[in-house]
């Protein structure tokens, strides 16, 4: 019987994936505003020597912990990815805000069993804010229980969104329903934005061309703080989602937000807030 069939993510799970936080945030915050080491991956986005170096850190002591379980993460190939246990990880979710100096970038890691995340941290290391969610678990925010807001209806939404060219070709027109709907979008949001929601403080966040690295850990934590994450078809997100999400803090707002994202049509991007 696997951790999934039960209700609970283990505590001693939860305890070693803050240190694992721990571990990256001491790291990170010694390399931040460094005149980092940048160079520029098959895909044409950024990577820097420390994004390389906490991947490592993390992987090294997960394996020394856990030797049987997978990882998964964004900068080096996966290992024992079929296990039960799977980590999933981004050293440095934002690095293009990490080269630039800009602290809203973070540290992201998950748990799944049986391909399902049961347990996320979001550690953003320069402001030093770092949501805990964890399955039959509520999310804490610094240890301090973290809840989302009421907001039923799209036009009371603050809508956080991934960067514009993320969401060109045929995830513009859908994206562009819930701008028009909402009160009104900020984009580039960072990793924070998924403390955002969890916290109350924003209600949707919507993004594409994401791989799971990039948004499996907020599962648990805008989850276990009241509200749900679903691909844009409403499906559960897990190891084999696709690039496409959206996190609404209120689930009544998750109804409308799916109709919104699957009409063919668009007025067009209204009430744009850039950060």
């Amino acid at each position: 019987m696997t951790a999934s069939s039960t209700t609970t993510t283990p505590t001693e799970f939860i305890r070693f994936a803050e240190e694992l936080a721990d571990a990256s945030r001491a790291l990170i915050r010694t390399r931040f505003r460094r005149n980092a080491d940048v160079e520029m991956k098959p895909d044409n986005t950024p990577v820097t020597t420390t994004d390389l170096e906490v991947e490592t850190l993390i992987r090294n002591m997960i394996a020394d912990r856990y030797p049987m379980h997978g990882v998964i993460g964004e900068e080096h190939p996966a290992s024992a990815a079929s296990a039960d246990h799977v980590w999933v990880i981004d050293p440095i979710d934002g690095t293009r805000s990490f080269i630039a100096g800009r602290p809203v970038f973070g540290t992201l890691i998950a748990l799944t069993v049986d391909a399902v995340p049961v347990l996320g941290v979001v550690d953003i290391p320069i402001t030093e804010e770092r949501w805990v969610g964890a399955k039959g678990h509520a999310t804490l925010l610094n240890g301090k229980v973290a809840s989302t807001r009421e907001c039923p209806t799209a036009a009371g939404a603050i809508l956080l969104a991934t960067s514009p060219e993320y969401l060109d070709g045929d995830a513009a027109l859908p994206f562009g329903n819930v701008a028009e709907a909402a009160r009104f979008t900020i984009y580039d949001a960072g990793t924070q934005a998924y403390g955002l929601v969890a916290s109350g403080h924003a209600d949707i966040m919507i993004a594409a061309r994401y791989g799971i690295v990039d948004y499996l850990a907020a599962v648990p934590v805008i989850e276990g703080a009241g509200g749900v994450m679903r691909d844009w078809n409403g499906a559960p997100l897990t190891l084999h989602s696709g690039d496409r999400f959206v996190a609404v803090g209120d689930a009544a707002l998750l109804p409308e937000t799916l109709q919104l994202l699957g009409r063919a049509e668009t007025k067009g991007l209204a009430h744009v807030e850039r950060a």
